[in-house]
């Protein structure tokens, strides 16, 4: 592994944070992005605390020249490219699929699926012109693998990563360019604290998995760091679900 870093989007909290951070334990210096640098600071001070070298960076992966600019500004920092984790996106619409408006549809695929698919190809040019291999690991979703009431906008956009994955994975495969999905069940993070502490909504939610309990983004960091590290150095075009048993069922 020449360059050692990794590029995390939406690391502000939850997954991404855990995400973050676990890789900086690992050894990896990091960028992290968000909309909004100011709530990247906990991420940043965490990683800082593990003596690895950071840079918060604004980033709307809605938009071409912010993605090319945040990459020129890992390049300079860090020397090179080499690990993508592409979780920046935005929460499900809570709406059956005959009452979601154009504009929503848009807005969400905007970031979820085209933002993502920008991302990744932006980073896999630069990687491929760099000549030195390296990885992409997308965050996907249960949705995106099993039909769920009242998500399917979302879902449709979580399928859309995992086969972006598979697609890029043969593509890139001639430059040793491994692209995965890493598709978490209902994980625990602060920006669904509020719905999944709701009796009701948890009821609704636990009685599918199996191992009857929400995933901690911790969880979901390992998979990352795993499918980052050697170990995986034959893994791509792949799907891991990490559901607590749900899509088992």
């Amino acid at each position: 592994m020449l360059n050692k870093t990794a590029l995390v989007t939406g690391a502000s909290y939850g997954i991404g944070q855990a995400t973050a951070i676990a890789l900086a334990k690992d050894g990896f210096d990091i960028a992290i992005t968000d909309l909004n640098i100011e709530s990247l600071k906990s991420t940043q001070s965490a990683i800082e605390a593990l003596g690895k070298n950071v840079i918060s960076i604004a980033l709307d992966i809605r938009d071409q020249s912010q993605i090319d600019e945040a990459l020129i500004q890992v390049e300079k920092a860090f020397g090179g490219l080499y690990l993508l984790v592409n979780n920046a996106g935005v929460p499900s619409l809570r709406k059956s699929a005959i009452d979601i408006h154009l504009q929503e549809w848009e807005e969400l695929m905007a970031v979820n699926l085209t933002g993502t698919f920008f991302m990744t190809t932006s980073f896999g040019k630069r990687l491929i012109k760099q000549g030195t291999g390296g990885c992409v690991v997308n965050i996907g979703s249960t949705h995106g693998q099993v039909g769920f009431k009242g998500a399917s906008a979302y879902g449709i956009a979580k399928a859309g990563i995992s086969h972006l994955s598979k697609m890029l994975a043969i593509e890139w495969a001639p430059y040793n360019i491994r692209v995965n999905t890493i598709a978490p069940g209902s994980t625990f993070t602060e920006s669904r604290a509020p719905s999944f502490s709701e009796p009701s909504r948890k009821k609704e939610l636990l009685s599918r998995v199996p191992l009857n309990r929400f995933a901690k983004p911790e969880e979901i960091a390992e998979a990352v760091k795993y499918l980052a590290s050697p170990l995986a150095s034959y893994t791509t075009g792949q799907t891991i679900l990490i559901d607590g048993g749900l899509t088992a069922a």
